[in-house]
């Protein structure tokens, strides 16, 4: 009776094809695309991220648009972001994130971000040379092609799409979730954002996108334009003495500053600006008592009358009497005498080692001399190409290699974590949005130079600059890029490249638009600043929305690929 639920015994092989060939139809009609989400629902994506930058950046140009943020406070915003907000977002990003093991795991960045940088420069070079672009120009598109966006835009994108899209997970971390995925997406993000960051503040801050008078075509320009300067300068002179006088310091102190007469020290060239200026310039060295002076009105409106002190001379630079410095007794006399201590102990210090030098050999004296010429030199590099976030980014890798520095600065509870770090991480809170702020005023027309201070050369071939802009940032390194990274993804035994957000982030960074920093550097050097508007408006409002859509459908396609 139970025979009849009795079957002959079959080969598990057989019986599993049989079962497959039964179920492939199905597989079939699900397998394609399964991972992607549905075109809608990526285009609201996409908008969610691009909306966001516009409503951060809609307040600063409604504000502009008022009259109430003119380009001088813009660029004042600017510098200040640079000096303070930027260093301490790079250096929090940086710092906190990193560590001596994630640096050798993702070793492979690099190697990803020179070739992206390689080909956004020849791409830029090439469209130079076709549109015929002199070197400021060039420099100028290459600047726009090599910098793009690694931060809000992608930042935003990578989030949404990490807890939107299927088949992001990666197979090789157990239990791998969306927040995960959005974490490690945030983490190759901020990798490719301070590499760029180290080149951008460096080759794009000096070079690429270096002030108008650092090119010696312009210098004939330039030179007449600081002449007109100088005579508007010294025009106060027929209103009032005083603004006279300064104009009249300021334009003297060149030729009068190595002025030596016997038994003084002249003062160096760096008090240039007034008489109380440069008596706060040097108490700084040689505190002395209050002096007060007695400036009697002038006479016939013509020619002011002098107590004879001195201190109302505007025709030669301060002398400073160093004979006899006057401390003042007490507390009061405590900041002096130090100051003081350390002016001897320094000018001790000199004269015992030259004292030490000049009794070494011919041979030694040679190389130390060399040894010093180097370091001096170095030294004057370093002050001249750093700033405040190239510093920042040093001292985030140092604090980054050191477990015991990243620990104090960074571990839950610890003094150092909430005092100085909460603070720093506060203060970076404000750099991108500050960025966005910025971006949205300059986009003001009303903002923007009047036609006397506008560059007659930018109304020339501006429109020149933003095709050529726009196609070396969006266009062409994307083409390029694309079977790039498809065999990288593919055939590159690295194990990061497994990962699908990588590809993504890769992806998204070859065509995003320019970097909104660059708005910045362009305020503070002067260089094209209303092409750059254009360049901006064009990259965030007209064609982010098509661009970031195909990016984004090319990176899911590579993952599908490659896996």
């Amino acid at each position: 009776m139970d025979q009849q639920y009795m079957t002959p015994p079959t080969s598990f092989r057989l019986a599993d094809m049989a079962q497959g060939a039964y179920d492939m139809p199905l597989m079939a009609m699900k397998k394609p695309h399964d991972s992607h989400p549905s075109m809608g629902n990526l285009v609201l994506l996409v908008f969610e991220a691009v909306l966001e930058v516009v409503c951060v950046s809609l307040p600063g140009y409604v504000v502009a648009r008022m009259g109430h943020f003119d380009a001088d406070k813009q660029k004042f915003l600017a510098n200040l972001n640079v000096m303070l907000f930027t260093p301490c977002l790079i250096f929090t990003k940086l710092a906190s994130q990193l560590n001596a093991d994630k640096l050798l795991d993702l070793a492979v960045i690099p190697i990803i971000f020179v070739i992206q940088t390689l080909v956004s420069w020849l791409v830029s070079v090439g469209v130079s040379r076709l549109f015929g672009f002199n070197r400021r120009a060039s420099n100028f598109v290459t600047a726009m092609g090599v910098f793009g966006n690694s931060n809000s835009l992608p930042i935003s994108m990578i989030l949404s799409l990490s807890q939107t899209i299927k088949g992001l997970h990666w197979d090789k971390i157990p239990g791998d979730n969306d927040d995960e995925v959005g974490a490690r997406g945030i983490l190759y993000l901020l990798i490719f954002q301070q590499l760029g960051q180290l080149v951008r503040w460096s080759w794009g801050y000096h070079v690429l996108l270096a002030p108008k008078d650092k090119y010696p075509e312009y210098q004939d320009e330039r030179v007449e334009e600081g002449q007109y300067a100088g005579d508007r300068e010294t025009a106060p002179l027929l209103n009032e003495y005083d603004d006279g006088a300064a104009a009249s310091r300021r334009s003297s102190s060149d030729d009068l500053s190595n002025y030596e007469p016997a038994g003084r020290t002249p003062v160096a060239s760096r008090s240039r600006a007034s008489p109380a200026d440069t008596d706060d310039e040097d108490d700084d060295n040689f505190p002395k008592k209050a002096r007060t002076t007695n400036a009697l009105a002038p006479l016939n409106g013509n020619h002011p009358v002098f107590d004879g002190s001195g201190d109302e001379i505007s025709s030669f630079p301060r002398i400073l009497n160093t004979d006899e410095p006057d401390v003042p007794e007490g507390v009061k006399g405590y900041p002096a005498r130090f100051n003081n201590a350390v002016v001897s102990a320094k000018r001790s210090t000199s004269n015992f080692v030259k004292r030490q030098y000049e009794h070494l050999p011919a041979p030694v004296k040679t190389v130390l001399s060399a040894l010093g010429r180097f370091a001096g030199k170095l030294y004057n590099f370093l002050w001249e190409f750093m700033n405040p976030p190239l510093w920042a980014m040093l001292i985030a890798v140092v604090v980054a290699s050191v477990p015991a520095l990243q620990k104090i600065f960074f571990e839950e509870g610890s003094f150092v974590k909430n005092s100085f770090t909460d603070a720093v991480q506060s203060s970076a809170g404000v750099a991108v949005p500050l960025i966005l702020v910025v971006l949205g005023a300059n986009l003001a027309r009303n903002t923007q130079k009047s036609d006397k201070q506008r560059d007659p050369e930018e109304d020339q071939i501006g429109t020149k600059l933003l095709v050529a802009s726009l196609v070396c940032r969006m266009l062409l390194p994307t083409l390029i890029m694309t079977p790039v990274l498809a065999i990288f993804a593919k055939y590159v035994p690295v194990s990061i490249l497994d990962d699908p957000i990588f590809v993504i982030v890769c992806f998204l960074l070859t065509g995003a638009p320019s970097a909104l920093q660059l708005a910045q550097i362009c305020q503070i050097n002067e260089v094209y600043e209303g092409v750059m508007s254009r360049i901006l408006f064009q990259s965030y409002v007209i064609w982010i929305l098509p661009s970031t859509l195909i990016l984004v459908m090319c990176a899911l396609e590579v993952v599908e690929w490659a896996a």
